[in-house]
């Protein structure tokens, strides 16, 4: 969705600014997550200290982003968070009959997530932007052509802000 592992971890906080909804509530719910990524291992456990490591990087991604869409200096806490899970050790790589697989534990899939991070904020070429519509904090990469996305995704934001146009301009007719 954010064209990032990092920012789609970051992704998993809704209208952060009005009334922010949490998709990682629980540690069954990371599991979930991860498992529902395509780069990182299909299995694995969260016990609570990865649990809070993972909110804790979620939340570091999502500052530093921030910072990155606004021009402003990358919070030297969150750079500290990020650095320390990038430096772990990441997911194994195996090549299959069906194809890539990865396999490692949730340390290792959040040092991978990091790593991520790390590679699309270094990036001086990577146009971050914030979703467009009223209410939504997501973050995400534009790779269209002439950088010229608007919302974090159609299938979300991109549908609602233009049915509620279409809504709009019927009523006034």
């Amino acid at each position: 969705m954010s064209g990032n592992p990092a920012l789609d971890l970051a992704g998993t906080v809704l209208s952060r600014r009005d009334a922010p909804v949490d998709a990682l509530a629980t540690p069954t719910d990371l599991e979930r997550w991860v498992a529902e990524c395509d780069e990182l291992p299909d299995r694995v456990t969260a016990d609570l200290t990865t649990f809070e490591s993972a909110i804790a990087l979620r939340e570091a991604v999502y500052h530093l982003a921030l910072d990155r869409v606004l021009g402003r200096r990358f919070d030297h806490d969150s750079l500290a968070i990020v650095n320390d899970l990038a430096a772990g050790p990441v997911p194994a790589v195996v090549l299959t009959e069906s194809g890539l697989r990865r396999s490692g534990d949730l340390r290792q899939a959040l040092s991978s997530v990091a790593r991520h991070g790390i590679d699309v904020l270094a990036d001086p070429d990577a146009c971050l932007k914030e979703c467009g519509r009223t209410g939504c904090t997501r973050i995400y990469v534009d790779r269209s052509r002439g950088a010229r996305r608007t919302w974090c995704g159609m299938a979300e934001c991109g549908n609602r802000v233009k049915a509620a146009a279409y809504r709009a301009r019927h009523r006034a007719l």
